[in-house]
């Protein structure tokens, strides 16, 4: 089986890559931005017939598109999360290779839900920020192209080489630096929020299966729980040995402190403020319901979030 795998050098798509190299029977070829990939090209500024061309010459039979900004403005996050996705699905109509295209969403497409409640497919999308927004678009424009397609949403991913600007990132950076100034206080907010996080090697199981199936729509990627983010700075700073004491910070912060997770003391007080307490838009509670996942690609998670916190200590840890 060819694969050409779209955004090979992002946080999922190195993984994928790894995962679909350890199968014999797949032909990868990397496409992206990158001096390193097998393919230079930018979907954001790149035209559907230069695809084209290139699909028509490589003949993949699967083409997995894992590229995508999660941060910038509305403008930044339409071109490289929307239009992209625009050129992928015009290139792949245009041309005669048939591939079979597996698009990577995200939770955030689904916006806030009732606490306590699963979130399933068939649940009506309210992204709460721009980039919900632009990949909810992304999606639509998917499921409209009629193409072979299937969009993996995937919630809240977890694990090694999880950026250090996400909230479990900020989290570990805070403990590392605690450790380091020897501080006995770590001063966090936004921790009452509730994320189903997946490890990103299960996800890359997940695009793996879902490239060799004929499952189409969409699928949720996740976990199946919800975990508080109380819940798991208190694994991180068991994992890390912390002995000190962790004070969370009641509410959303004032002027004088910067709103978001993982930063220990205050800030000056002409810091700007930021999306309080969760910046994907999805509220204080997000549970995936991936019964689909199980019934349709034959998928269930293996790795829990104390490991997938374990390697994301190991990587901070290295920095100390």
């Amino acid at each position: 089986m060819r694969v050409l795998l779209i955004g090979a050098n992002g946080y999922l798509g190195r993984f994928v890559a790894d995962r679909l190299l350890a199968d014999p029977a797949v032909q990868l070829t990397a496409l992206g931005r990158g001096d390193d990939a097998d393919v230079r090209f930018d979907l954001a500024s790149g035209s559907p017939g230069a695809l084209t061309r290139f699909l028509d010459a490589v003949h993949p039979g699967v083409v997995i598109n894992c590229a995508g900004a999660t941060r910038g403005g509305a403008r930044e996050l339409t071109r490289h999360n929307t239009v992209a996705v625009a050129t992928v699905c015009e290139a792949l109509r245009r041309s005669g290779c048939g591939a079979r295209l597996v698009q990577i969403g995200c939770g955030a497409e689904y916006g806030p839900s009732q606490p306590g409640s699963s979130t399933a497919e068939d649940a009506i999308p309210r992204p709460g920020g721009p980039y919900g927004v632009s990949k909810l678009a992304a999606t639509e424009l998917v499921l409209g192209s009629g193409l072979d397609a299937v969009v993996l949403r995937v919630f809240s991913p977890a694990g090694p080489g999880t950026p250090a600007g996400s909230p479990l990132g900020r989290l570990a950076e805070a403990l590392r630096r605690a450790m380091q100034a020897n501080d006995g206080e770590l001063k966090l907010g936004g921790l009452g929020v509730q994320r189903d996080f997946i490890d990103v090697r299960d996800v890359a199981r997940a695009v793996h299966a879902a490239s060799l199936s004929a499952a189409q729509g969409v699928i949720n990627i996740g976990s199946g729980r919800a975990v508080r983010l109380r819940d798991a700075t208190a694994v991180l700073a068991r994992v890390a040995g912390y002995s000190g004491t962790l004070h969370e910070l009641d509410g959303p912060p004032g002027p004088s402190m910067r709103p978001s997770i993982g930063h220990p003391r205050p800030e000056p007080d002409h810091v700007a403020p930021v999306a309080y307490p969760y910046p994907d838009g999805c509220g204080s509670w997000q549970q995936a319901d991936v019964r689909t996942a199980r019934d349709r690609l034959g998928w269930r998670p293996r790795i829990n979030l104390e490991e997938s916190l374990a390697d994301i200590w190991m990587e901070a840890a290295c920095r100390i």
